[in-house]
């Protein structure tokens, strides 16, 4: 292999056994390893961070099962391109050769016609359809073309498989493999990385460059290489994650400025709209929450206002909506009542039943046996509330929610208190 070949293709895995994570996939008893054993591989999107193999994934899939590959990606592919690859797809097909695989990258980038286009060859099994995104495919992908594909969630690599990774890149690689270079400190080369094992690759080709009189790798000589030069290891610019944090986290500090830069930086950058408004939505309950509920619908009008009128005016919601979030009051109350709620669930031991008298009645056996006995009409007691148990027994007097610190709740601590007096800690 050519040592003019970027270090993160040269290290690209062929097979399963070389590929690094995704063990509930790939392993022994992966779905993918059931896939190649049958030779059966159906249309399906791929759905996780970046960095962590998508592609990678699909060429060996593509090459363990003998199908032809067509690669498109959604940032430069348009209707046209989908068609001629339907096109190129059809001329492959002989007898009872299997559909080539069309793997598009960043598939949640294609618009509604470009994802329209592509439902008559799925159907028709012309393509076996692979995805990859970084968005969660429930909003992206159009409702007809995901009910033809299984969704597989790839989950971010730990710090163990990307020492892994740098360690089996230092011993395999044909020109790094020569300079007998020796990892003493693996943290800043991770951090720099974000989880991503292509950068990660990157960051080591860069650092392994500038080793002059040395052959170890300490976290003071990554430092050092690494922020003398940030745009080696980052194409974009600004760290898409670090940006998105820093933005997220001005709104919940109540800082309209700062936002408001942050939104700049990432819409000049070229960031996804619907991905920023999307942030948006989740800080509006998060971090602002029943401090003011209106929140949430200010960011969905955001949102809806992106999708009916794109950018660049799109900015214009966008910056109204981060404004009114941080200079909102801020509760994470109902962000920590589910927690809490979720939290208890997965630990408790006991088997809980739902309370006879809340219990659904839709038959006359059921009625017989008691079900719904007792239920008490909120709406027929005094200020529409009836003091009953809603809790499973056991858990009489168990709260999940308690109330924040602001105007609006304190208000709703005063009304709960005068239904329920001492049976909830408010």
């Amino acid at each position: 292999m050519s040592v003019n070949i970027p270090l993160a293709e040269r290290m690209r895995p062929r097979t399963f056994e070389g590929y690094i994570g995704q063990k509930h996939l790939v392993g022994e008893k992966g779905v993918f390893t059931k896939f190649i054993a049958s030779g059966i591989v159906p249309s399906f999107i791929l759905w996780g961070p970046p960095g962590i193999g998508k592609t990678t994934l699909a060429n060996i899939i593509a090459h363990a099962s003998g199908r032809e590959f067509i690669l498109l990606s959604a940032v430069n592919s348009g209707v046209k391109d989908v068609r001629e690859a339907i096109d190129k797809a059809k001329s492959m097909s002989f007898f009872d050769t299997p559909p080539p695989l069309l793997f598009i990258d960043e598939i949640h980038r294609f618009s509604k016609s470009q994802q329209d286009s592509l439902l008559g060859a799925v159907e028709q099994g012309i393509v076996t359809l692979i995805g990859a995104t970084t968005e969660n495919p429930s909003f992206e992908v159009i409702r007809p073309l995901l009910s033809r594909c299984q969704v597989y969630t790839l989950n971010s690599l730990s710090k163990d498989e990307l020492t892994e990774l740098v360690d089996r890149t230092l011993k395999n690689d044909v020109v790094l493999s020569k300079q007998n270079i020796v990892v003493e400190q693996y943290e800043s080369m991770l951090k720099f990385s974000g989880g991503d094992a292509r950068k990660l690759l990157n960051i080591l080709e860069i650092v392994c460059s500038y080793l002059q009189g040395t052959t170890i790798i300490t976290n003071e000589l990554v430092e050092e290489i690494i922020k003398n030069n940030p745009t080696e290891y980052d194409k974009g610019g600004e760290m898409h994650y670090d940006v998105i944090s820093a933005f997220i986290k001005s709104i919940r500090g109540s800082d309209p400025n700062a936002a408001i830069y942050y939104l700049a930086k990432m819409i000049s950058g070229g960031e996804d709209a619907k991905f920023i408004a999307r942030r948006l939505l989740i800080s509006a309950s998060e971090d602002i929450g029943l401090a003011n509920p209106n929140a949430m619908l200010i960011a969905q009008s955001a949102f809806e206002a992106i999708e009916r009128i794109g950018m660049p005016e799109g900015r214009i919601p966008l910056a109204q909506a981060t404004i009114y979030l941080a200079t909102s009051p801020k509760s994470n109350s109902a962000y920590l009542a589910i927690g809490r709620a979720m939290d208890f669930i997965k630990n408790d031991k006991e088997k809980r039943s739902v309370p006879m008298n809340l219990r659904n009645a839709p038959t006359s056996l059921m009625k017989e046996l008691g079900y719904g006995e007792n239920y008490l009409y909120s709406h027929d007691g005094k200020d529409n509330f009836a003091y009953q148990d809603f809790m499973p027994e056991g858990l009489s007097n168990t709260s999940f929610y308690e109330v924040g610190n602001n105007s609006k709740e304190i208000a709703t601590r005063t009304y709960m208190k005068s239904l329920w007096g001492d049976k909830y800690d408010f």
